[in-house]
């Protein structure tokens, strides 16, 4: 299996890149899994305790089961992929059955924080998007799907997106074999990517 790492700040276009290099690719061979998925569960706090939750901190991450997760998929055996829910701010009682693929492209903000899933990853990608454009896809993103205020948004951003894309996030760009800028449509590096994946599927 490879293991191709994704990870970027918030509304850099990560889904967008994983979308670009999955196009045209066989179905059923590459796979994909989302950080989102692995958040912690926060059951045990009200909906307005868990809006709260720092949730561009390493620590919102469930890296152990994340971790076990990818060794399970390596090795051949199917997983219950946790379901997040962004309007609860919380897992959900529901699991999706992931099995095994040639590729599987592993995407999310903090994924490059983490030693062991750097290790894991056979490719390891940066997206990049300047901060104007990452904060004008965030605001679109959480007012219009995620039911969040302009006030509010822009209170996260501030106080916590921005200051941890800095400390945690960009940082990881050091760690990346392959940097996508991605303010525009970006044919040449996602042409990359694809091609070092047919390779893996002949």
């Amino acid at each position: 299996m490879l293991i191709i790492g994704i990870a970027g700040g918030t509304g850099c276009g990560k889904t967008t890149v994983v979308n670009q290099i999955i196009d045209e690719l066989p179905a059923g061979e590459v796979g994909v899994i989302s950080q989102d998925s692995y958040y912690n569960d926060l059951t045990n706090l009200a909906l307005e305790e868990r809006r709260k939750t720092n949730f561009d901190h390493p620590k919102s991450i469930d890296f152990d089961l994340l971790v076990q997760h990818l060794g399970f998929l390596k090795s051949g055996r199917s997983i219950e992929q946790p379901v997040y829910s962004f309007l609860e701010c919380n897992r959900t009682s529901q699991t999706i059955r992931v099995n095994p693929t040639k590729v599987l492209l592993v995407e999310g903000i903090l994924i490059l924080t983490h030693a062991k899933i750097r290790e894991m990853c056979d490719i390891k990608i940066f997206v990049h998007a300047d901060t104007d454009e990452r904060l004008i896809r965030r605001l679109k993103r959480d007012i219009n799907e995620r039911g969040w205020g302009l006030d509010e948004t822009l209170d996260c951003y501030q106080n916590i997106l921005r200051p941890m894309h800095d400390q945690f996030i960009e940082p990881t760009k050091e760690f990346a074999d392959i940097i996508i800028p991605n303010n525009k449509y970006n044919t040449v590096a996602v042409d990359i990517v694809r091609t070092i994946i047919n390779e893996k599927l002949v």
